[in-house]
């Protein structure tokens, strides 16, 4: 069994001094995933993180992002989301994401990498200067490749921008604009086990096709749950989070959304 722990929406902000300040909401509560996520009884084996890592795109808040990240053993793999620059975070990651080097520092960002038995292929649903995601003829043909290139190997799928509506409008109109054609690329591949996403700022589980699609809760702040239309946009006091996603051994895949903090056994259960 492989796991992949999934960090998402971090937002690391840098304050008007050009500085990402350590008592800022985003870094006490990304030390505090990071803290909970080592307490596992058993660590995962990557973490990925599928976008909104820093909330302007900045170097110094992708610098601050590894160093807030080094206490992590193992690999991280990075994914942008819709208030990520791309050059930044290749710069930054440059030595964790070679597969993704490209001649236009503002190419999408995409790689392939395989941990434990498992493929983690993490896709580029960005579209510079917009909230909403959206996959092109090019990127579908990428990610069409990517998976024909290991049909054996049991797969995830990472992306910013979920497939699937998750009922709250002013979410979904933000959402990705062609999850079919993305579902069309996915049914070729039944290697494909799970699709994990971000930019919700919450746990939600759907499906595209027949696959399992789950998005991530946000390290730091979640959306409210107003499914009414037109709905209210806010944040609310919930805990930050994370996800695991145990994959392999021949089973279907499983994914926990964990909240952050110290959720040691309290007690034994006969």
């Amino acid at each position: 069994m492989t796991i992949i722990a999934q960090l998402s929406d971090i937002h690391l902000a840098a304050g008007a001094d050009g500085r990402v300040d350590d008592r800022s909401g985003p870094v006490r509560a990304l030390r505090s995933a990071v803290s909970s996520l080592l307490a596992l009884p058993q660590r995962p084996d990557c973490v990925v993180l599928t976008g909104d890592l820093a909330d302007r795109g900045l170097p110094v808040e992708y610098e601050r992002l590894r160093a807030l990240l080094s206490p992590l053993p193992m690999p991280v793999f990075p994914l942008p989301g819709n208030h990520d620059d791309r050059a930044a975070l290749r710069e930054a990651f440059a030595d964790r994401t070679a597969a993704c080097a490209a001649p236009d520092p503002q190419a999408p960002f995409q790689y392939a990498v395989q941990v434990r038995g498992v493929r983690l292929v993490c896709c580029d649903t960005t579209v510079p200067g917009e909230s909403h995601g959206e996959l092109d003829e090019e990127r579908l043909q990428w990610l069409d490749a990517a998976l024909a290139a290991a049909p054996d190997v049991p797969t995830v799928v990472a992306t910013h921008h979920p497939p699937f509506p998750i009922g709250v409008r002013f979410l979904d109109e933000a959402g990705l604009r062609d999850a079919a054609a993305l579902g069309a690329v996915l049914a070729r591949h039944p290697q494909v086990e799970r699709v994990i996403s971000g930019h919700v700022h919450r746990a939600a589980v759907g499906r595209i096709g027949e696959i399992t699609a789950v998005t991530c809760p946000s390290t730091y702040r979640q959306i409210y749950l107003d499914t009414t239309s037109p709905g209210q946009a806010a944040v609310t006091g919930e805990p930050g989070g994370f996800s695991l996603h145990l994959v392999g051994e021949g089973r279907p895949g499983v994914s926990h959304f964990v909240p952050t903090g110290d959720y040691r056994p309290l007690m034994h259960v006969d």
